[in-house]
């Protein structure tokens, strides 16, 4: 890999663990506060929203900038999120402020990754990015459950760092939640530091016109573009049903296992650990075995993950759960990053990094916040938690079951794909 690939790597895992320990942080603040359990999804939905609005801006954002240096902004303006809340915001204005750097961050990320790695290592590229952002949605759960531990008591964690962090960042006498915070802020800062040392990848762009309706308009051709490349809508169809399931499930899990296995919060925030074990295996065969070439051979997969999630809603016993969720993880792992990488190969080809992302992350995320807010209706009007996931599951089996169907048709029709003149690169 190119000189500052791994450094970029970790840079985006630290920023990525602190928006999954807040993501859990945020949720014990609710409770703190006795809001109601269906703005959990909502702080999702609310952290979200800016990748669907902001689109058309941030993929000419992150052309226009060098995106080392727009990620270590967005780190800034993520701190600048956490310190609402330490200042008593409401949540999902907080959220959403994070969202706001999430989303700019993004096509900024990989973006970098596609202009710094060439297609043969395009793949392995995106098994490593794949590997971290679960592994940082990993620790960052873990560390979440971790931070508010025992609520208001303290926990271990959160108490041994105030000692020396809270007269910085959290004065006064804070309780255990501000001083979670306080930790994250700390992270965004090593974050934005890390992707400051990152060298610049050269890449440049041809100026585009900053005005909004030639800014969506812009965009709207983009998008339709992508949706209209054979390989191109097919992998972003894949991707777009995945992550929107993949949010909606993060939530299920957490409340499956507190209503079937009677686990606490920070221990229901554990068992997602098993999930991220998974993805992080499947992720590192896909980018070991799987050339792009090749991609759209994982497609099957997808069947598999939706059929696996009604197997976790109906099982009560906690040690078949953990295999089961690291079942689902290793699935989700194969089919994602094959087909990510895919993606990212024909939006860079047709349009560019930072546009090609932004077209990525902005059907993605409509997905998730259209599943986010079906879900939380679901848990507002109390539909059970079993099969509500059975639904989401067989919602996904089917999908991806007539996407594959759809392929083979047109390729009876019109021969093979773009993906057969990349047979070259394996």
């Amino acid at each position: 890999m190119p000189q500052g690939f791994y450094l970029l790597i970790a840079g985006q895992a630290i920023s990525a663990l602190a928006d999954n320990a807040l993501l859990i942080v945020a949720i014990a603040l609710l409770s703190e506060r006795s809001l109601p359990l269906w703005w959990a999804p909502l702080l999702k939905f609310a952290f979200t929203l800016a990748y669907v609005l902001l689109a058309p801006v941030i993929g000419p954002l992150a052309d226009a900038i060098p995106k080392a240096r727009l990620m270590t902004a967005m780190n800034i303006v993520k701190f600048t999120g956490v310190a609402m809340l330490l200042a008593g915001a409401n949540p999902l204005l907080a959220f959403a402020v994070v969202g706001f750097g999430a989303a700019a961050y993004a096509p900024a990320k990989y973006g970098l990754v596609t202009e710094m790695v060439g297609p043969r290592q395009l793949v392995a590229a995106n098994g490593w990015i794949e590997v971290s952002v679960v592994c940082a949605a990993l620790l960052g759960t873990v560390a979440g459950g971790l931070l508010v531990a025992d609520g208001v008591r303290g926990s271990a964690a959160s108490v041994a760092v105030g000692h020396w962090l809270s007269p910085v960042l959290v004065p006064g006498n804070p309780s255990t939640l501000l001083l979670s915070m306080g930790v994250l802020l700390l992270a965004y800062l090593v974050s934005a530091a890390m992707n400051a040392c990152v060298a610049d990848s050269g890449a440049r762009y041809a100026p585009t016109c900053i005005r909004a309706l030639s800014l969506l308009r812009e965009f709207r051709e983009a998008n339709r573009t992508l949706w209209r490349d054979r390989d191109g809508g097919l992998s972003l169809a894949v991707t777009t049903i995945f992550w929107g399931v993949g949010a909606t499930l993060q939530f299920a899990v957490l409340k499956w296992a507190t209503e079937v296995l009677g686990l606490s919060l920070e221990r229901a925030a554990y068992l997602q650990a098993a999930v991220a074990v998974g993805v992080i295996a499947g992720a590192g065969l896909a980018g070991r075995h799987v050339r792009l070439g090749r991609a759209k051979r994982v497609l099957p997969a997808g069947v598999l993950l939706g059929l696996c999630m009604p197997l976790v809603a109906s099982t009560d016993s906690l040690w078949l759960a953990v295999p089961l969720l690291a079942l689902v993880g290793l699935v989700g792992g194969i089919l994602v990053v094959p087909l990510n990488a895919l993606l990212q190969h024909r939006g860079f080809r047709l349009l560019s990094a930072g546009r090609s992302i932004a077209v990525q992350g902005f059907n993605e995320n409509l997905s998730v916040l259209a599943m986010l807010a079906g879900y939380a209706a679901m848990v507002a009007i109390d539909v059970p938690i079993v099969p509500l996931m059975w639904g989401f599951g067989l919602l996904v089996a089917t999908a991806i079951a007539l996407l594959i169907w759809r392929e083979r048709c047109v390729t009876r029709e019109r021969g093979p794909s773009q993906d057969s003149q990349l047979t070259t690169l394996r």
